[in-house]
């Protein structure tokens, strides 16, 4: 693999940014978008996937819209045997809790929630008190819900 310098180089950001926004797009129209031949445009995704810059591929599903109308932020304060992270069955059991983000200060982690109700929140908070301090912030809105990762220069 090269360098973190050269990796990705121009022509991979170029490739990135057009997965971003359509990861359906076929090697022939990617090819034909950042004017690379099929093969070359196959082996650097290859290389992208390989080398951990490119993760998976998915569906961005707005939780509303699919009927999870409660959203919050729910951060963790637990440490020891108890903590969240240490059971991470405990997050398999619940299709509610969309993200987990390892903290630094006082709270161990981060959870991004979505529920059909608040009857359904509070029954999550009491399931998450078991392993921790649980303390929530109740999403309003998101007005940049996700955003391409791009060149930083």
């Amino acid at each position: 693999m090269n360098t973190r310098a050269e990796f990705p180089d121009a022509v991979d950001w170029l490739l990135l940014e057009q997965l971003q926004q359509d990861g359906r797009l076929s090697f022939n129209e990617l090819a034909r978008r950042i004017n690379l031949s099929a093969p070359a445009v196959a082996e650097r995704v290859r290389r992208l996937e390989q080398g951990g810059v490119i993760t998976g591929y998915h569906a961005h599903v707005n939780p509303a819209r699919a009927g999870r109308t409660v959203e919050a932020l729910v951060r963790m304060a637990c440490y020891g045997p108890r903590c969240l992270l240490r059971h991470p069955e405990v997050v398999d059991e619940s299709p509610q809790i969309l993200e987990v983000h390892r903290l630094t200060g006082d709270a161990c982690c981060l959870l991004r929630v979505a529920v059909e109700s608040m009857p359904q929140f509070e029954a999550l908070i009491d399931r998450l008190a078991d392993h921790g301090q649980p303390s929530s912030t109740m999403v309003l809105s998101s007005p940049l819900a996700w955003r391409p990762v791009r060149p930083s220069g």
